[in-house]
């Protein structure tokens, strides 16, 4: 059957209003061994089953039949590649004590180190691209509001150093700059590790307190400033069991730096095996602007994938580009002026800052929304 629209199903509620009618319809990870489904008169020509569950009573072989396309489960996995939704913090630190690091995260981690880091057979290779296929239709579900139900989501995202200690004035300030930014209705995401990603979560998350409030969290944090230091996962417990309830933000990490922790302070937990994949996504989504705190390499190749999606619009729109940090990118290194060189004569030449302030960073992203990429034609600068 060719199918023009596909319906997605995740849920065993949503499943079972389908009734017997399962055409063109994609079944994700479900356990359907507990549904009433009446599965002799299932139509399901163009349907597709990626690693569900089925009742002992239900030939495979006949779905095939009719038309499906079974995707079977993976055995002896930490992960389930074909997961309806992104990770929580509480799901990654399942298992996780003072004592003994035995946390679902770092099990997955483990296992990608021994079996798929650096030469991955085929099988858990096409696990890994499954799970992360998975990964990326729940992020496409939270950005377009059907998770928290709230619309499509305005993203601002923070990249900057992942070695940046919580001692850091660095720290600080982007934590205070996603407080900011949360508070004006923007959704704020991160890479999802430590440093400049952990004061990008964490200043979204206590959006709600004073800054005050924020500078005495931020005073206790910095006891263990480092993710090697003794009691740094400590650290982060005080502040959720003191705010057991925060604003949602956006955390984007990789297993392929799954030696750094995920930090402790993002409601939505995008966790990729590919970094290339997670890497881009994240500029993608940042439709509302992207601000680079002080960073190194990585921090440096981000600005530059950044910059060339928006010289080319290639992604359809032009987006804010922020620099944090005047004294970072005019005397330590030339980023500032090259990437103003070389936007001359193009659309997001104007969509450039350079600022140390948080209230004029937060100002400049608010009047520089996206534009879309024919706007940009129009102007003869594509």
């Amino acid at each position: 059957m060719k199918c023009s629209i596909v319906r997605e199903v995740d849920s065993l509620d949503r499943l079972v209003r389908q009734g017997t009618n399962l055409n063109c319809t994609v079944i994700q990870g479900l356990d359907l061994r507990e549904t009433d489904l009446e599965w002799k008169k299932i139509e399901c020509g163009g349907a597709v089953f990626l690693g569900c569950k089925f009742p002992s009573s239900v030939s495979v072989c006949d779905l095939i039949e009719k038309g499906a396309l079974i995707f079977p489960e993976f055995s002896d996995l930490p992960y389930n590649p074909y997961r309806p939704e992104l990770y929580t913090r509480e799901e990654l630190m399942e298992g996780w004590s003072e004592e003994e690091d035995l946390s679902l995260d770092k099990k997955i981690y483990d296992h990608f180190v021994a079996h798929g880091k650096k030469d991955p057979d085929i099988v858990e290779a096409l696990a890994e691209r499954l799970h992360d296929h998975a990964i990326d239709d729940g992020l496409t579900d939270l950005l377009e509001g059907r998770i928290e139900k709230d619309g499509q989501k305005k993203v601002v995202a923070i990249m900057g150093g992942h070695s940046t200690g919580r001692d850091d004035p660095s720290f600080r300030k982007v934590a205070h700059l996603a407080r900011a930014l949360t508070a004006e209705g923007f959704f704020i995401a991160s890479g999802g590790g430590p440093g400049i990603m952990e004061a990008t979560n964490l200043g979204a998350y206590l959006a709600d307190l004073s800054e005050g409030e924020l500078d005495a969290v931020l005073d206790d944090l910095a006891s263990a400033p480092k993710y090697s230091d003794e009691g740094y996962i400590e650290a982060a417990n005080r502040v959720i069991e003191k705010y057991p309830t925060g604003h949602s933000s956006l955390a984007i990490p990789t297993w392929f730096y799954g030696h750094e922790p995920t930090n402790m302070f993002s409601a939505h937990v995008a966790k990729y095996f590919s970094n290339s994949i997670r890497e881009d996504g994240l500029l993608a989504i940042a439709r509302y602007g992207i601000v680079f705190a002080p960073g190194r390499a990585g921090t440096t190749q981000e600005i530059f994938q950044d910059a060339c999606q928006n010289h080319y619009a290639s992604l359809g729109e032009v987006s804010p580009m922020v620099f944090l940090d005047s004294e970072r990118y005019t005397k330590e290194t030339p980023l500032w002026e090259t990437v103003q060189t070389l936007s001359k004569g193009r659309h997001y030449h104007d969509y450039l800052c350079l600022s140390d302030e948080v209230e004029e960073i937060v100002s400049f992203i608010k009047s520089h929304p996206p534009v879309a990429s024919d706007g940009v034609k129009e102007l003869g600068l594509v």
